[in-house]
């Protein structure tokens, strides 16, 4: 570790939000209004990568080609029709709190659309000053996996290290790509064995189950060896 980690990156859906499950169903709505029915539970497994990546990940690239725009401006519209039903998971507020308390710099680095992340924040009814930054899907270039979006987000916040809390083996990577150590909680419905095996830190159920942890030793934890591919799989 070269330079002190000072900063915890929050991911949003699924981290602090019990959103995974509306993105997974607002995703298959969208794919049902072209006559496409990828499984439920594949669609699953792809929520928490870029939304500009999971048509290709869910179908194949000849749909993304051909409709994938398309496909992605339905979802927005699903998933604003029941946007009103996230709400957040226990703890997530008193967690935003507790780490500002520290002393640590605290912001959200969302790929998801700015309106959806917004309605969050509304959730988290946060005073002023106690988010360094946030970013979304408007803030870079590439996506998750990729580290774009948290690379942002650390340098927008003032910090000059990172640890990130996400709830998929794509947040692990996208930290490891930038250095990052990463503690994934279990509320995006990704199993403990590939969470460890993808390289976190710590893993727990939710929120709530961090607001004792060691935040100086997980300060000081190393990442799994990053790739400079941003579509490459982590080794394990």
């Amino acid at each position: 570790m070269t330079s002190p980690r000072d900063t915890v990156l929050l991911d949003v859906d699924g981290t602090l939000a019990d959103s995974t499950y509306h993105h997974a169903v607002a995703w298959a709505r969208a794919f049902a209004r072209f006559d496409l029915s990828p499984p439920l539970w594949r669609v699953h497994r792809a929520v928490g990568m870029g939304g500009d990546k999971l048509v290709s990940v869910v179908t194949d690239d000849d749909v993304e080609a051909r409709i994938g725009d398309e496909v992605r401006d339905t979802w927005h519209e699903e998933y604003s029709r029941i946007l009103d039903e996230v709400v957040l998971l226990d703890g997530a507020r008193d967690l935003v709190l507790a780490l500002h308390e520290r002393g640590l710099r605290v912001a959200l680095a969302s790929s998801g659309k700015k309106q959806f992340t917004d309605h969050v924040i509304e959730l988290l009814d946060l005073p002023d000053g106690v988010l360094s930054t946030v970013t979304t899907s408007e803030d870079a270039e590439q996506s998750k996996p990729a580290s774009d979006i948290l690379g942002v987000a650390l340098q927008r916040a003032g910090g000059e290290g990172a640890i990130l809390v996400g709830d998929t083996s794509y947040d692990v990577a996208s930290a490891a790509r930038m250095g990052a150590p990463c503690i994934a909680v279990r509320s995006g419905g990704f199993g403990v064995q590939e969470l460890r095996d993808a390289g976190a830190v710590l893993i727990v159920d939710g929120p709530r189950d961090l607001l004792d942890a060691d935040w100086d030793g997980l300060c000081r934890a190393e990442p799994p060896k990053g790739s400079d591919d941003p579509h490459e799989p982590l080794p394990h």
